[in-house]
């Protein structure tokens, strides 16, 4: 193999260390070079050591660094909070998404694929949350049914929260207005 050719000898591999850095500083040189710059840093012609980077960076009358762009602050960004609304004001279609997801969520019957449950999840759950829920096994889901009615418990403008029980535990399923209507957008356990 050529890499084992160097290290047969200490010799063959010195030759071959000095050649590796020939190559390195030709490379560099020839870059800089097409790069119309030298390697010294200096203007091509130039015996005073200088440095120069183009018209485009040099303060008139004088030499040093160029002189540093002003920051640029931008104005603070208000904490994005709900408008809480009246639990009155929950749209009976969010609420009735709530149920039938929750409906849909439980534990399916014994032989249903985590596919099978997905797609009974899908028209009422948004792209995104479809995603998360993609990981769950739904063997692992307590509830088995739900056992009474949804009832709202936080409204905003373009959100509703509401509680759903089940015979294992209490969910709390978040619906959000989209495009495509009312969906469920994630859930949480009382």
């Amino acid at each position: 193999m050529i890499w084992g050719w160097p290290l047969r000898s200490p010799v063959r591999l010195a030759v071959t260390v000095v050649i590796v850095a020939a190559l390195a500083v030709g490379v560099t040189l020839a870059v800089t070079a097409l790069n119309g710059g030298s390697a010294g840093g200096g203007a091509p012609g130039s015996d005073d050591g200088s440095t120069t980077s183009g018209p485009a960076t040099r303060r008139p009358g004088g030499s040093g660094p160029p002189p540093s762009p002003t920051p640029t602050m931008l104005p603070p960004v208000p904490a994005l909070t709900p408008s809480p609304r009246p639990l009155s004001q929950a749209p009976d279609e969010a609420i009735e998404v709530a149920a039938l997801w929750a409906g849909a969520w439980v534990r399916p019957p014994e032989g249903t694929s985590a596919q099978q449950w997905l797609e009974g999840l899908r028209a009422t759950t948004t792209d995104e949350y479809l995603g998360v829920l993609s990981g769950v096994d739904p063997g692992n889901i307590p509830a088995t049914r739900v056992t009474g009615e949804p009832r709202p418990v936080g409204v905003a403008a373009r959100s509703v929260q509401v509680e759903v029980p089940t015979d294992a535990l209490t969910l709390v399923v978040l619906v959000v207005d989209t495009e495509a209507g009312w969906r469920v957008a994630g859930y949480d356990r009382v």
